[in-house]
């Protein structure tokens, strides 16, 4: 409603000859300010959402993102914690009323705390340092609650990102409301991680030791966040965290069959060997055989410049809406900008960078929003982009360079496959 009234305010401030940029630039800047902060206050399906959007922070551009930067780091990591008491509580009915023999020690006072649930460390009864994650009570109800409501409201997020359509990625996000709430699934997912990965030079996935419909224990790993290098990392931390996360990504579907589906920093660490850390494994989706070959052959294709062809095989596999039509050129001028890592062995990913592609797809007035329109994102592909897209806005945010064509060239399914077709 806030959002609402000032657009309304700003609409006659237009018609009585106001400057129209600094208009629309005062409502943006005041509409992302208030709608992070109200998700900010929030748990369950507005918080989640909030941390969807927040990877993608650095895309806002420079005189925009400042006012709230604060506030989209702190939805990557934070809510209100949960009294210790409704703890114990959970605590009584997932692990049994005795669930005290099973730890050494027990921290009531939360390390970490998320959208539907927070963490607590403890000392397993084998010695272990472990992370004990507690479902916040009502998270379950609350959270397709949230989701309902807030894609009722899917249109007024484009007054923060516009052109950015948010309802598929509520509606990817409801689709995995369940597997998530039950942390038995979630155990499962990590279990799979922890296997492959065991031993891993480049990456870290911490054991599951129990496990219950609410309740979770891990191994414990100590290591900086993401967030930390963000802010504070040096050269050497950011060019390593980008490279093993856009790494991670595009393997782990091939190595574990699975997508680990949350990208925000708050899910990420580096240890002091240089391997990335992993952390929350509840939205994975199955990747049997890993990505989609069709999206290594898209790669391709427009890496080559071949627009012809990737414009029929966009059209074939239903990227593009039913009765429009899309030019070679029009598709070729549209991905322009987002090809950049693909033209370079190693490529700096900047906030201004990531500003200047976003920035064209969104403006409303270029040929590029028009062909955006005609453009379709099949369900099955939502949160395969969501997560490659947000990987691309963690490693601008880090202001990292990395061997991105060696990495897609290693595991994209389908890039290697279409040069030797074509040769």
């Amino acid at each position: 409603m806030g959002i609402a009234g000032r657009a309304a305010v700003g609409f006659g401030r237009k018609l009585a000859g106001g400057d129209r940029d600094e208009i629309d630039a005062k409502l943006t800047q005041q509409a992302a300010e208030q709608l992070f902060t109200v998700l900010g206050e929030l748990k369950g399906g507005a918080m989640k959402l909030g941390q969807a959007l927040s990877v993608m922070e650095a895309a806002v551009p420079e005189e925009f993102a400042e006012p709230y930067r604060d506030a989209l780091t702190k939805l990557q990591a934070e809510a209100p914690p949960l009294p210790a008491r409704k703890v114990h509580r959970v605590l009584d009915e997932q692990l049994g009323t005795r669930w005290r023999d099973r730890f050494t020690r027990f921290d009531d006072a939360p390390t970490a705390s998320a959208s539907v649930g927070q963490v607590h460390r403890a000392v397993w009864s084998d010695g272990r340092d472990v992370a004990v994650k507690v479902q916040y009570p009502g998270a379950d109800e609350a959270l397709r609650s949230d989701l309902k409501t807030l894609s009722r409201m899917a249109g007024m997020f484009t007054a923060v990102m516009p052109g950015v359509d948010v309802k598929p990625v509520l509606d990817e996000l409801s689709a995995r409301t369940e597997d998530e709430l039950d942390y038995r699934i979630e155990a499962n997912n990590q279990r799979a991680f922890a296997a492959e990965f065991d031993g891993d030079p480049q990456f870290a996935v911490p054991k599951v030791v129990a496990s219950a419909p609410k309740v979770v224990v891990t191994e414990w790993m100590s290591a900086t966040p993401l967030s930390s290098i963000i802010a504070t990392g040096t050269a050497e931390q950011r060019n390593t965290a980008g490279a093993r996360l856009a790494e991670f990504h595009f393997a782990s579907p091939a190595r574990v069959g699975l997508l680990h589906g949350d990208p925000h920093p708050g899910n990420f660490m580096l240890l002091e060997d240089g391997r990335l850390g992993v952390l929350d494994f509840g939205a994975c989706a199955p990747m049997p055989g890993g990505l989609p070959p069709v999206l290594g052959r898209m790669v391709r294709l427009a890496l080559d410049e071949r627009f012809d062809e990737l414009t029929e095989l966009l059209r074939a596999n239903n990227f593009v809406l039913p009765g429009r039509h899309v030019t070679d050129e029009e598709i070729a001028n549209y991905l322009r900008p987002f090809t950049d890592p693909i033209h370079t062995e190693s490529f700096h990913f900047t906030r201004s960078w990531l500003q200047r592609a976003a920035g064209t797809a969104t403006d409303f007035s270029s040929e590029h929003f028009r062909t955006a329109r005609a453009l379709n994102l099949p369900p099955e592909y939502v949160m395969i982009f969501r997560v490659l897209l947000g990987s691309v806005g963690i490693c601008a945010q880090l202001d990292a360079e990395a061997p991105y064509m060696g990495i897609l060239t290693q595991w994209l399914p389908g890039f290697t496959e279409d040069v030797r077709r074509a040769e």
